[in-house]
């Protein structure tokens, strides 16, 4: 566990994450994250969790539907 401390930014309040997580994260400055709210606490992703699930989606059309792909792509 990391402990995080909340920072006064303007007229907000942020948390400034150590580079250890930004790595785990895959992440740096300028990047968008996402903060998903769960029953408990918050996950911090650095990708889309709705763009994840439709391209797990996509991958499974595709695998299903290989030959019809393959002749399109013809």
């Amino acid at each position: 566990m990391t402990m995080l401390k909340l920072v006064r930014i303007g007229n907000s309040v942020g948390v400034v994450l150590p580079k250890e997580l930004l790595a785990k994260l895959g992440t740096g400055e300028g990047d968008t994250i996402c903060a998903t709210v769960q029953s408990d606490g918050i996950r911090l992703t650095s990708a889309d969790p709705k763009f994840l699930s439709r391209l797990l989606v996509t991958h499974r059309v595709a695998q299903v539907r290989r030959a019809v792909l393959m002749d399109l792509a013809k």
